[in-house]
Order: C-alpha cells, then structure tokens, then sequence
C-alpha cells in the first residue's frame, strides 16, 4: 500500500463522522481490505486517466464511494449493537423466571425456620425501628453485621410504602432474595463470561473465512498476472465481501447464543443460589456471592489496563468500589476472590504488582487469624487436626470429584456438562497454544521484513484474524484449530508490529490456564472439605468454615466461564477443519489453472464462489450444532433437578407449621402462644426466653420486645445484656436476678417457657448455655421465692408452657 492509499484510507474512515463511531472499527477493516486488494495496480495508476486518478487521491468521487461504504455499514453495525443487549435481558429474564418458579411460596407469610433465619428477619425489623443508622450495628449487642441485605429488604419496604403497599418483613426478605439470585448473580456471570469470549475471539479465525479465503487467493495470484487480471483480482474479493454479512458473522451470532444461555445455567445447579436459601439461610454470604463476578470482572479489566497502561485509574476506581460493595455485602467473600484471582494475578501483572498483591494477602490472612484468635476463646488453637471435630465427610473422592466436574446438576445435563467442559477445555488448550505459536512466528517474521504501516490501530482486530496458511508459489490452502501461518500478508505484518507486547501476551493461553488453575483451586478446596480429615484439609477449608454450601458457591464462578470459552474454541476447531476440507481442492484447482496460462481468465472468482458456499454452510452447521448442544444443557438441567427440588422441599418443610414434634422451633400451638404472649405484654415490655425454642421469631411474627431475638448470643462481649441475664439467671440467686432483669428497661420484664429445644437446633454448638432457661427445677425455685409470677398459662398447648412476670417494684 502506497502512502498515498494510506493518507485516502484515513480521510476516508474519518468522513464518517463522529456520530457514526461505533461502525469505525468494521469500516476501516473494510477499507484496509480493499485497499489490499487494490495494491497489486499501485504502478499503473498513473496512466488510468483523471478519473482513476482521482479516486486514488481521494478526490470526490473516492471520498463519495467511501461515504456510501460508510453509511452502508451503519445499519448493520447498530443491529450488533443491539443483539448483545437483547440476548442479555432475554437471558436474565429467562434466569429470574426460573428462581421464581422454584421459590417456595410457603415462605411469604411465615419465616424460613431455621439456624440463621430469625437473625436476618431480626436485622431488617431493626432497621424498621432505629432507621439506616442501625446498619452498622446490626447485632443486639451492638457489634457490626453485614448489614447490604438488610438494607435492601429495607429499602424494598420504604419503596413499597410509598405506592401505598405494605409489605412484611418475610415478602420483602424474599424479593431481596429474588432479586440477587434471580437478576444480579446471572446478570454478572453473563459479565464475566462475556469478558473471557470478547479476548477469545478477539482475532477469531473463524469470523470471516469466505474474505480471507478470497485475499489469499488474490495475493497469490497478482504475484504473475498483468494489469487486466488485477482488475479482475480487485472486483472477485469485492463481490465475496459484499455477499459476507458482517452483523451475522459466526462468531458474533455464536457469542450472543452463548450469552443467552449463561444466565440460564448461572442458575441451574444447586450450588448457588439455592443450596444457600435452604443451609441456615445464609443469605449475606449468598448475596456477597451474587456480587462477585461483577467484582472479578471488574478486576480483570484493571489487569488490562495496567498491561495496557491505559484507563487504569478507571478501572481502578470501578474495582474499588465493586469491592467494597462485596466487602459490606460479606467481608468473608475475600477469600473466595483471593483464591479465583491467584491464577490471573500470577499469569497477567508485573512481578512488582505479583509480590504486592501477595504481600496484602499475607498481611489480609495474619489480619483474619489474629481476629479467629481474639473473638474466639478456644483451646485447640495450636491442634489443628482438632478444628471443626464435629464435622463429618458427607461425600467419597469420586463423588466430590463429580460434583465438581458438572457443577452440581443432577443426571444427564450432569453428564452432558462434564463432557462438554473436559472436550471444551482441552480444545480451548490446543487452540491458544496453536494461537500463541502462530503469533509467535508472525512476530519473528514481521521483525525480519519491512513493515508498512497501516492507517489506524483500529484494525487490528480484523487484522489479527488472518489465521490461513498459503503458500506463495503452488501450495493450497490449509485450515487447521487455529493454523500457524507460514506467510503472513502486509497486513498481518503491520498488525504485528504494532501489536507486539499483546502478542507476547498469549491472552488466550493465559486465560485458559489461569481459568483451569482457578478451577483445580476451587476444587481442591471442595475435595478437603466434604472428603478429607486432617490438619491441612481443616487450613485449606477454614476460611469458609469448612461449610460445603459456602464452597460450592464458587464452582458456578469458573465452571461457566471455562464452558463457554470451551464450546467457543471447540466451534473454532470444528469450523476450521470443516472449511479445510473445502478449500484445499479448490485452491488446488485454482493453481493447476494458474500454472498453466500466464494471463489467467476470472479463476480466481470461480474458486472463491466454490469455496464461499461450502465455508458459509460449515461455519452456520456449526453454530447451529453448538445452539443444540447449549439448549439441549440449559433445558435438560431444568427438567432434572433432584438436587434443586430436594432443597426447596426442605425449605418448605421448614416454614410448616405442622410439625410432628411440639418442640420444634415453630408449630401452629407455638404461633398460637405467641400471639397471645405479645396481646399481654404490649410491644414494649421485655420477655427473656430460650431462643432455641422458637419464642425469638415473635420479634417479627408479632412486633414482640425479645431480649435477644437470634440463637448465637454471644456471652464474651461486655455489652450483651442477654450474656448477664443468662449468668445470672443459671446462679440461683434471686437478688442476682431481680438486680440483672429489672433495670434492662422501664417497661415490665417477662419469662416465658415453651418446653425444650428443638431438635432443628442440636447441632448448634452453644445450646448447653441456655439450659438454665429450661430448667424446670430452677423455675420452680424462682416461682417459689417470688421472683418469678406466673401471669398466664399456656399448659394446653404444651407441657410446662407458661407466662412469668419478674418480681420488679415498677
């Protein structure tokens, strides 16, 4: 290409103006494409008369052309940037039907009955009664919660308020709920996954085989022809690219599909959202989880910039705030970042930046086990093949290994997603290691050859795409997942050249790596927590508990993107050796021609027409192919769900009221008593009860003053009257007593017994510090000596049920 041709290409991509910036990048494609194609005729421009040369100056009938060109791509360049909203809402609504659809409906009216359930409902009735000022003290001892659910479901209730609706405490629990599962954590995994397929397909070789197909062909041939076959040469490649569609490339129309689907998928498997709903709730850690890959991506797109150095302060402020939303969401959601993002940090920054990041974790990780050491008083601290002694495998290493590899779907979609991500990683392996070689060899051969320039760094994308390896004699053409290319074209070359750091990057190859290291991580953590016993599964796991609900949460976060990327490189590999078996024998017939006249006829047009039909059906059958195979996972997986249907059956069975056992935490005879406890006592007077038999749900049921409405009432910080009022009550000492309860608050005190623990709650590790509540011989001691009054009688209901006023001079 001329300089002259250059300066014409330039001032013809910017004619279009900047209203018309979003088709810049297709237009000045199209322009290097045909000036390419026009190089060939650079020497005898001068004697094609004032027109031709008028054209090539970029007179006004060149700049006119141009603008034609222009404004033709305008059309289809908005449609592209439609698709990808509309498959993006029609995905995200699809995902938030289906949470719907599975949500129980037993849970709208009556509290999810379990471990952590009355604290959240507790949280969002305090906010109600103290404002947003509560937010950073949720607990009732005053100390800091999480409080970003909360405040959401509180924000849900205002919103609701002021349209005239009133809405509870359990409705608005669970629209908050809804809301994250069903439209932030899809909506996030389709960011994330649409980040790793942009730099998948960025240089995609399959996005315009029929264009490429037809320069090559013209390249080799202007090598022996004379003038007339060069305008020959210069119309053949034109009609190809006129008959190309570039809003409906393969790739782009296979990225969109694959979009569609992932918020449908995100959604899926019993890892998350669901398992969370029904393990205590664990809702803060579930809406933390539902937040993050808006903050993985965000981070990703730092590590660019900073590879880029460029926009890093953009992307540095994006990814702070991303992460201090998680952080109030749920600071323990750290470490599930920390463990996802080692690969990439290790793979993508400068060591400087590697040994920093590290260094915070150390510090971040010194920080958490200072904290476990002071807010916890144990004495197997220095033992850790003692920690989480409770705990019991509840999987083999085959099943855990499985559990991981279809991320938690049941039955055929189980297969179907197994088999896909094993096929589609090692395809995606072998596609950036061929990627990475080719680029390394077109590196090496543009910094042995003079490189011409091109017009724009706007190109490069296209110019990146050029993946066909042909021979610049006789040689034809061969296609392989992607190709090394033995002779690049000019373009190619300039490409290179400005390109050079991005192609020593081997993006693709780094983030397939990165992708499978995350993934091995997150299952190893998997694997020592439901399978292994020890010291080191007990460290590996502790961060999280040793929770399997809290550690499945972080399969869907790698298995999806490591999918889609997978199926992506397979629809490359699949789609190249297609189109190689389709035009090599054309390219072959076209060089035997060749060969054989030194003034060769319009050949050239007839091989590209032979091979544009047979690459376009490949390259469509595929797609088609891959649309199958996603609908067929995404269907499949709703239609067989056991594991799914087995958690929401378990979070019904909870918000029943009808409970074979009395002493469960809520029965109909335990609503029944509780209503009629608060209709006697008012809303201001204060009750102290056992919460592990249900009495703290009255806080929200009925607008009750419970002294401690959660089951974990810590007893080791200073303020927490319900630590005092348990001590005390367990002495014996009635003085002890009355001089404890009585000065708590103005209004009257009340005790109330409602038989013993529920079974639900055995397993909660502190039970044994409120046995002094059931006690029934301390009770009578305290009836006895009147400290204790009984005001009502709720015998009928259950054994030893009963009211008490404490003794205070009121």
């Amino acid at each position: 290409m001329t300089s002259e041709q250059i300066t014409n290409t330039g001032s013809m991509s910017g004619d279009c103006g900047s209203a018309q910036a979003r088709a810049r990048t297709h237009v000045q494609a199209y322009v290097q494409t045909q000036a390419r194609q026009n190089g060939s005729a650079k020497d005898g421009s001068a004697t094609n008369g004032p027109a031709r040369n008028d054209s090539a100056k970029g007179g006004p009938s060149g700049r006119k052309h141009g603008l034609q060109r222009c404004h033709a791509m305008l059309r289809p360049v908005s449609l592209r940037a439609l698709l990808p909203w509309l498959t993006s809402i029609i995905g995200v609504a699809s995902a938030l039907c289906l949470v719907i659809a599975w949500f129980p409906s037993t849970v709208w009216n009556t509290p999810i009955v379990s471990s952590d359930a009355p604290a959240h409902y507790y949280f969002i009735h305090r906010l109600l009664d103290e404002g947003l000022g509560a937010a950073l003290h949720l607990w009732p001892h005053d100390s800091f919660y999480p409080p970003l659910f909360h405040v959401c479901a509180y924000l849900v209730i205002k919103i609701a308020a002021l349209f005239g609706v009133q809405c509870s405490i359990y409705a608005a629990f669970n629209i908050t709920w809804i809301i994250a599962s069903g439209v932030i954590f899809p909506a996030g995994m389709l960011v994330l996954c649409r980040y790793f397929l942009q730099r998948w397909n960025r240089g995609n070789p399959i996005s315009n085989p029929i264009s490429r197909i037809s320069q090559a062909l013209s390249t080799s041939e202007s090598s022996s022809v004379s003038e007339s076959s060069n305008i020959s040469n210069q119309q053949v490649p034109s009609a190809g690219n006129r008959q190309y569609n570039v809003t409906f490339d393969a790739t782009f129309v296979l990225r969109n599909l694959i979009g569609l689907f992932v918020p449908v998928l995100a959604v899926s498997s019993v890892c998350h959202p669901y398992g969370l709903l029904n393990a205590g709730p664990l809702i803060a850690f579930g809406f933390a989880t539902s937040l993050l890959p808006f903050l993985i991506a965000a981070t990703l797109r730092l590590f660019d910039a900073i590879a880029a150095r460029e926009h890093i302060a953009k992307w540095l402020a994006i990814a702070a705030v991303a992460g201090v939303v998680c952080l109030v969401a749920h600071p323990r959601i750290a470490f599930t970042y920390a463990l996802i993002l080692v690969p990439f940090i290790v793979l993508r920054l400068p060591w400087k930046l590697i040994l920093g990041a590290f260094i915070a974790m150390c510090v971040g990780a010194v920080a958490f086990v200072a904290l476990m050491l002071t807010s916890f008083k144990s004495d197997r601290w220095a033992n850790p093949d003692s920690w989480f002694h409770s705990h019991q495998p509840s999987k083999n290493l085959w099943e855990s290994i499985s559990f991981c590899l279809t991320d938690g779907l049941d039955g055929f979609p189980a297969i179907l997603f197994a088999l896909l991500l094993i096929a589609g990683t090692a395809a995606a392996f072998v596609c950036a290691s061929r990627r990475a070689a080719a680029r390394a060899s077109d590196s090496f051969s543009s910094a042995a050859s003079t490189v011409v320039p091109v017009a724009s760094a706007d190109v490069d994308v296209d110019a990146s795409t050029s993946d066909i390896a042909v021979s610049a004699a006789d040689s034809p053409v061969s296609v392989s997942c992607p190709p090394p290319a033995s002779h690049s074209n000019a373009t190619d070359a300039a490409s290179a050249s400005s390109e050079s750091s991005r192609l020593r990057r081997n993006d693709r190859l780094r983030d397939v790596i990165a992708l499978t290291a995350a993934f091995l991580l997150v299952a190893l953590v998997y694997v020592c927590t439901v399978t292994l016993v020890g010291a080191l599964p007990n460290i590996i796991s502790a961060p999280w508990y040793r929770d399997e609900n809290r550690i499945m949460t972080m399969l869907p976060l790698v298995t999806l993107p490591l999918l889609v990327i997978g199926i992506n490189a397979l629809a490359e590999c699949v789609s190249a050796c297609a189109a190689s078996a389709s035009f090599a024998p054309s390219a072959s017939s076209f060089s035997t021609k060749n060969s054989a006249s030194s003034v060769p006829s319009l050949s050239s047009a007839s091989a590209v027409s032979s091979v544009k039909n047979a690459s376009f059906a490949s390259n469509w059958i595929v797609l088609i192919a891959v649309f199958l195979v996603i609908a067929i996972l995404a269907v499949s997986a709703q239609i067989v769900c056991p594991s799914r249907s087995a958690a929401r059956d378990t979070i019904i069975a909870h918000s029943s009221l009808n409970q074979s056992d009395p002493n469960e935490q809520l029965t109909e005879q335990k609503i029944a008593v509780l209503r009629k406890v608060t209709e006697r006592t008012g809303t201001q007077a204060t009750i102290i009860s056992d919460p592990l038999n249900g009495s703290m749900y009255a806080e929200t049921l009925f607008n009750a003053n419970m002294l401690y409405p959660i089951i974990n009432a810590r007893t080791d910080v200073p303020s927490a009257p319900f630590g005092k009022v348990e001590t005390a009550f367990a002495s014996g000492d009635a003085q002890q007593v009355l001089g404890t309860v009585c000065p708590l608050t103005d209004a009257p005190e009340y005790f109330l017994t409602m038989g013993d623990q529920a079974q639900s709650l055995q397993s909660f590790p502190y039970r044994a510090q409120y046995d002094s509540f059931h006690n029934e011989e301390l009770i009578d001691t305290y009836v006895d000596g009147g400290t204790l009054v009984k005001v009502a009688d709720y015998s009928q209901y259950g054994q030893g049920w009963a009211l008490y006023r404490f003794g205070c001079t009121d």
